[in-house]
């Protein structure tokens, strides 16, 4: 990038000494995703939580349960002075680029709640950074964790499914976003796309081994009504997603739907050998259920509870004890971040650009 992005560098001597203990984490947000995952951080004993940040005195109060030994901050400055090897970003979206940016180019590792930000340029632009300041990236695709989505790309990959040529997505919500940020595009970015729809299209992508896209189009709607404006918050989408080697992606998500449940979560990935279906069990949003499907026939793969919400966040910190540099697994962020851009109509289908 031609503009001075004012990186400031850490010695190898302290590049080193990082490496030699737990990494100092802190957390830029306590609510409930932000204390989620720090207590799964917590529980794993990789990392020492030396600061949380959170305009919520009561919520840093409440956190003092789960780590006794931390310092509150009531802002993102001194959050930053505390000497940290890595923060956690969860916070509303439309804060996530600025502070994400803010960290990576002071040498602090970032792990930030999806999306990364609220379109492609941002997504570009912080992932550029990380780059140039050389410290870890990465988004909390929290569903690419489940044991079910992990068998089907392990079986993606071996051959077993053979050529995929359809997809079917959908993440239904009975509920809507209780905070009202969700409902300020200027923050959010979008609506249901946003929120739910980009976990499953980082899902799919991920399964594939992200594949160059052909084109994307989606159709938005507000109780019941297409959009006709793009600062409209949506709360149902459809979208159609072509890939360049031919397959065919259908996605469906929405808020407060009428699902006769509290959620309908799911991916079918339709193989020219066999089908593979993962889907939530009895409408919750924790518990999956995958099958490989080969004619009139059910195989079950994998059934039953498992704590996967935090692997993403323990997963970053394991990466980060071992090395804090910039990983390129990063840059596929941004493939995910065109192809919302395309379903809300922000650029041209044949614009996207392919990582």
């Amino acid at each position: 990038m031609a503009e001075n992005l004012e990186i400031v560098r850490t010695s190898n001597v302290e590049e080193r000494a990082g490496l030699d203990r737990r990494p100092r984490i802190g957390f830029l947000g306590a609510g409930w995703i932000g204390r989620n995952r720090l207590e799964a951080i917590a529980k794993s004993g990789l990392a020492e939580i030396a600061a949380i940040a959170d305009t919520n005195s009561d919520a840093l109060d409440a956190l003092g349960k789960v780590v006794p030994d931390f310092r509150p901050c009531l802002d993102e400055d001194t959050l930053l002075a505390c000497g940290l090897d890595g923060v956690v970003i969860a916070t509303p979206t439309g804060l996530h680029a600025a502070q994400a940016e803010r960290f990576l180019k002071n040498g602090v590792a970032v792990f930030c709640q999806k999306p990364l930000a609220r379109d492609a340029q941002q997504t570009r632009r912080v992932v550029d950074i990380a780059r140039q300041s050389d410290r870890l990236l990465d988004v909390d695709f929290s569903y690419r964790q489940t044991s079910g989505l992990q068998a089907i790309k392990r079986a993606i990959a071996a051959g077993e499914v053979g050529d995929v040529f359809a997809v079917d997505l959908a993440f239904h919500n009975a509920y809507g976003p209780d905070k009202a940020w969700y409902r300020d595009k200027a923050l959010s970015g979008g609506g249901c796309v946003a929120d739910l729809g980009v976990h499953l299209v980082d899902a799919v992508l991920w399964c594939l081994d992200f594949p160059e896209i052909a084109s994307v189009k989606g159709q938005l709607f507000r109780v019941g009504q297409a959009l006709t404006s793009l600062n409209e918050i949506e709360d149902f989408a459809v979208a159609d997603i072509r890939l360049k080697g031919g397959t065919v992606i259908r996605l469906s998500c929405s808020w407060n739907a009428h699902a006769g449940k509290d959620a309908e979560i799911s991916a079918h990935f339709w193989g020219r050998n066999s089908s593979y279906a993962w889907r939530n069990v009895e409408g919750s949003f924790f518990d999956f259920v995958t099958r490989r499907l080969h004619g009139t026939g059910t195989e079950l793969l994998h059934a039953g509870e498992e704590e996967w919400g935090g692997r993403a966040a323990v997963n970053w910190v394991r990466d980060l004890a071992r090395s804090r540099h910039f990983n390129p697994a990063a840059e596929k962020v941004v493939r995910v971040a065109e192809v919302l851009d395309g379903i809300y109509g922000r650029a041209p289908a044949q614009a996207l650009a392919c990582v």
